[in-house]
């Protein structure tokens, strides 16, 4: 297979198992072709491999060179001029598009000018790039039409799709960042586009352009879905591999990276970081300088990815924490999302929170809580709306449970005697009920 499309993930054979989304993912790309697939969205938090599979499916229809064309687009995480969005996006179509037909892999990442997409429309009789560019042109400045340049660059897929009776497949990371970053002025002085997103809600209902939507915000992206998209279904997915993948990662990581382990720390690594890749990728990393042929060394590089506020794992759960605490921060919110992620097998409504924890709040206050909780992707809201779970998630509960549990107990948890005793549970063959 060929990868003109570089993968976040580095080393191709890095991105190891989901084998039974993948099925799930081929037997919806093979109905692309019938015009039956739907779009669809996964949805889970940073650096839980989305971004991985993504590119895989466009390498992976690219490399294929069918009736498919592969679109993969991004959209980034700070401020930009609306029609500077319609100019990048066409130019990332519209060069993608050309290098599928040249068989070009180094075009897929090379951003041809309006100009040469223009040439190429000419030499090659493709009115559309003759027609789409100089509209853009002629509409790029302050006064120009900018709706009219979102909307030719956002149809774009699903117009060359029917023009010229092909299928595109459309991926579309981050998509919840549609709502928050894109300005009307170039200044960034008035409010974010917010409605922006549902300029995707007839092109969501294509049957020869669907889309592929990645999250890293659950919540965002479920009331974007609720107003806007509502024919777009979510993908079941896991940020757990299976037992067998998450012991392959393991000795994949360990070979790429040059870390020593033997089988018995291999299968304790993959048990302790309960499949995780990026959980794995951040204990091998070892910023400890832990040996990790040895229990003990196991032990202690989980613990510190799990305690240490400056560690890999812990960054990427401040992304979600830092805005729920310079908004809301006090004892009662901190008690409902510990005690919620100790309890990841079941659903809990207001009043069953409020009775558990003998909360002096009302339930309104209780649920303003719970909502902002919700909202800032660290517990689930049911589809109910009025019950909450934890996300299926291994670091949080530890990374919880460190920050919080002597506060809420009274006493600090032995985070390292608890691994010890799973892992020595593990090796004689006994359930850890710790």
């Amino acid at each position: 297979m060929q990868y003109p499309l570089s993968e976040k993930i580095g080393p191709p054979d890095l991105l190891i198992g989901r084998e039974s989304l993948f099925r799930l993912l081929n037997n919806w790309i093979d109905d692309i072709e019938n015009q039956s697939s739907q779009s669809q969205v996964i949805m889970a938090r940073r650096k839980s491999g989305k971004s991985a599979i993504a590119q895989r499916l466009f390498n992976q229809f690219w490399s294929q060179n069918g009736n498919v064309i592969p679109f993969y687009f991004e959209f980034d995480e700070h401020n930009i001029y609306y029609p500077n969005l319609a100019l990048d996006y066409y130019n990332s179509f519209a060069s993608q598009y050309i290098s599928f037909l040249e068989r070009k892999e180094k075009w897929v990442e090379q951003s041809f000018s309006l100009k040469k997409i223009r040439e190429y429309g000419l030499a090659h009789a493709i009115p559309e790039f003759v027609e789409d560019v100089d509209f853009l042109l002629e509409n790029s400045g302050q006064k120009g039409d900018h709706d009219g340049m979102w909307e030719i660059a956002s149809s774009a897929p699903e117009r060359f799709a029917a023009n010229y009776d092909k299928r595109v497949f459309v991926i579309l990371e981050e998509f919840q960042y549609l709502t928050e970053f894109y300005y009307s002025d170039p200044y960034y002085q008035a409010e974010p586009m917010r409605s922006l997103a549902g300029t995707y809600h007839p092109l969501s209902d294509s049957k020869i352009a669907p889309m592929f939507l990645t999250s890293s915000y659950i919540s965002k992206q479920k009331a974007i879905m609720a107003e806007y998209l509502p024919k777009v279904t979510e993908i079941p997915f896991s940020c757990s591999l299976t037992p067998e993948e998450g012991l392959e990662a393991v000795y994949k990581y360990a070979e790429f990276y040059n870390v020593s382990i033997t089988d018995e720390t291999a299968v304790q690594i993959n048990v302790l970081c309960k499949g995780d890749p990026f959980f794995i990728y951040t204990v091998i990393q070892n910023r400890t300088d832990s040996d990790l042929k040895t229990q003990e060394g196991v032990v202690e590089s989980v613990y510190y990815q799990v305690s240490n506020r400056r560690s890999e794992m812990s960054g990427t759960w401040k992304e979600y924490f830092v805005p729920i605490w310079m908004r809301m921060c006090d004892r009662p919110i901190d008690n409902l999302l510990y005690h919620i992620s100790q309890h990841p097998d079941r659903a809990w409504t207001v009043i069953e929170l409020k009775e558990a924890l003998d909360m002096p709040l009302s339930e309104d206050e209780i649920e303003e809580r719970l909502v902002a909780l919700s909202n800032a992707n660290l517990i689930i809201r049911g589809l109910s709306g009025s019950d909450f779970k934890a996300l299926s998630e291994s670091s949080l509960p530890l990374i919880l449970r460190n920050r919080f549990e002597h506060e809420i107990l009274g006493c600090s948890p032995d985070m390292k005697k608890e691994f010890h005793e799973q892992l020595a549970a593990l090796k004689s063959g006994n359930e850890y009920n710790g």
